[in-house]
C-alpha cells in the first residue's frame, strides 16, 4: 500500500550583513522531528500508519523510519485497535474499518514520549456525475477530471482528492471546502500536481470527506509556493510538536480514461 510522503520544509533564515562577510549556514542544526502519516478510511479493512523521523538536510534519505513504536487508535465506542509494527516505519491493523460519525483518538508512543491526535469521521457526500474537461492554457491542452455533486446545506464540508495515473501510486491532488458554495450544486476539478494528464491516461480519483483540521493541513500544502524563500511546515493536528497528520475519512474511488473528443 503506497503512502503519501509528508511535505517537510526546512526554514532557513539568513541575515545579510555585508557582501564581504562569509555566511556560515548550518543545515544540520535542526532537531529531528517525529512524523506521523495516518490516513485511515473505509475503503478497506486494512489500515496503515507510517512513523518516521526527519533527517539532516544533506542526508541521502528523505526520512528515517521508526521501529518499536507503540501505535493505537481508540474510537468513541470504547474499542481499542492496536497496530502491528511491520518494519520500515509501517504499522498495520487488519480487520479495522472506521465507522461514520465516530470520533477516533490516535496515540503513538516512542521511547516514553507520546504523540496524540483526535478526529471525527464525517459522512460521505455522493457524486452525481464524472467527466473529463479539456482547457487550453498558453496554447497547450490541459485535462481535468470533473466531479459534480450537491453539497449538503448548512453543514461544513471538506474534501480531499488523491489521484493515481496509469496504475501508479496515489498522490495528493486537491483540497476543497464549501465556504462559498454551501448547499449548491458544485463542480470540483481534479488533476495531478504537475498538470501532466494526457490523452490515453487511465486515472483513478480518490475522494475523501475529511475533518476541518485535515483539510487545513492539505490546503496549506496546495497553497505553498515552491519558489518561496522560506516555506513553512503545514499545520499538524498532532500533539507534542510532531509533523504530519491524523485523518479518518469516508472515501470512494472513481475511474476514468482521458479521451479527446472529436469536434
Amino acid at each position: 500500500m503506497n503512502h503519501c510522503r509528508v511535505y517537510i520544509f526546512l526554514i532557513i533564515s539568513v541575515l545579510l550583513v555585508s557582501c564581504e562577510d562569509l555566511i556560515d549556514v548550518n543545515l544540520n542544526s535542526a532537531n529531528p522531528k517525529i512524523v506521523v502519516e495516518a490516513d485511515l478510511n473505509d475503503l478497506s479493512a486494512k489500515q496503515v500508519i507510517w512513523v518516521s523521523r526527519t533527517v539532516d538536510f544533506d542526508s541521502p534519505v528523505p526520512s528515517e523510519p521508526i521501529s518499536g513504536a507503540v501505535v493505537s487508535v481508540a474510537d468513541s465506542k470504547g474499542r481499542l485497535f492496536s497496530f502491528v509494527d511491520k518494519g520500515d516505519g509501517q504499522y498495520v491493523k487488519e480487520g479495522f474499518k472506521p465507522e461514520i460519525g465516530l470520533t477516533y483518538n490516535l496515540t503513538v508512543s516512542i521511547q516514553g514520549e507520546e504523540f496524540k491526535s483526535s478526529t471525527k469521521m464525517n459522512p460521505f457526500v455522493s457524486v452525481d456525475s464524472l467527466a473529463v474537461k479539456e482547457e487550453t492554457i498558453f496554447n497547450e491542452p490541459y485535462y481535468f477530471v470533473v466531479l459534480k455533486f450537491e453539497d449538503p446545506k448548512d453543514v461544513p464540508n471538506y474534501y480531499k482528492y488523491d489521484i493515481s495515473v496509469n496504475g501508479g501510486g496515489f498522490k495528493f491532488a486537491n483540497a476543497y471546502n464549501d465556504k462559498f458554495n454551501d448547499g449548491l450544486y458544485v463542480s470540483h476539478q481534479v488533476a495531478d500536481r504537475d498538470n501532466s494528464l494526457e490523452v490515453g491516461d487511465s486515472v483513478i480519483v480518490r475522494r475523501q470527506c475529511v475533518a476541518k483540521e485535515v483539510y487545513t493541513y492539505w490546503n496549506q500544502i496546495q497553497m505553498l509556493n515552491p519558489g518561496s524563500a522560506a516555506p513553512a511546515n503545514p499545520t499538524s493536528n498532532l500533539s507534542n510538536g510532531a509533523l504530519g497528520y491524523f485523518s479518518v475519512s469516508s472515501a470512494k474511488e472513481y475511474g476514468v480514461k482521458i479521451i479527446k473528443e472529436e469536434n
